[in-house]
């Protein structure tokens, strides 16, 4: 095997939550009387830390308001029903970890989220390791990559970054890892681009030929 650990981003790569992430923020403004941005400038910031993205968003308010803002966005995404995986992320997930590949997750998600979604999907067991941008700095800076790929044991070269977002890319050139773009989530897959991205993909069923 090329790889010994692939590391996929959440939001847009497995789980199909580009719409409710939008539909959670533009709420979240709204109830707040702040001007509702338009679902691509949402979508833009999408791959951030919920928080980073919340900054860039609303650029006007202070740290406290956009500590209540997200407070009032996390109160949306865990009183409305959750999105769903994308078709067959979860069985070549499976197979994946059934060929010998360690699995990880770093997402721009809080670990608040991220967990329940695990849990309500019963996908806890399926990952070596988790990281989440409320505990550490948020894409595209390296360190979430660096944690996993320390905790696990595994150098650059054998890992692999799995994103939808430009910022997932510039995780892994940050981080000296390959990755494989996915041009079903957030980003344009023009976005998407640099000497370290080895493949693209469709459809995340796509995935076992890149590896």
């Amino acid at each position: 095997m090329k790889y010994d650990l692939i590391v996929f981003d959440w939001d847009g790569t497995l789980y199909d939550s580009a719409a409710f992430i939008v539909e959670c923020v533009q709420a979240a403004a709204k109830g707040a009387n702040l001007p509702v941005p338009a679902g691509d400038e949402i979508r833009h910031h999408i791959g951030l830390s919920s928080q980073e993205a919340m900054r860039r968003l609303f650029p006007n308010l202070s740290p406290f308001q956009v500590a209540e803002l997200y407070k009032a966005y996390q109160a949306y995404i865990q009183g409305k029903h959750a999105p769903t995986l994308f078709e067959g992320s979860e069985a070549i997930l499976h197979d994946l970890r059934d060929k010998g590949y360690l699995l990880a997750i770093a997402t721009g998600k809080g670990r608040a989220g991220l967990d329940r979604d695990l849990s309500e999907l019963g996908m806890q067991d399926l990952f070596a390791i988790t990281r989440c941008a409320d505990e550490s700095f948020s894409k595209p800076h390296p360190q979430m990559m660096h944690d996993i790929l320390e905790a696990l044991d595994v150098s650059p070269e054998r890992a692999v970054m799995v994103g939808d977002t430009e910022y997932d890319m510039g995780m892994a050139k940050n981080a000296g890892t390959d990755a494989i773009a996915v041009s079903y989530g957030v980003h344009h897959i023009d976005r998407l681009k640099g000497t370290h991205v080895v493949a693209e993909i469709h459809d995340i069923r796509e995935l076992p030929r890149c590896l």
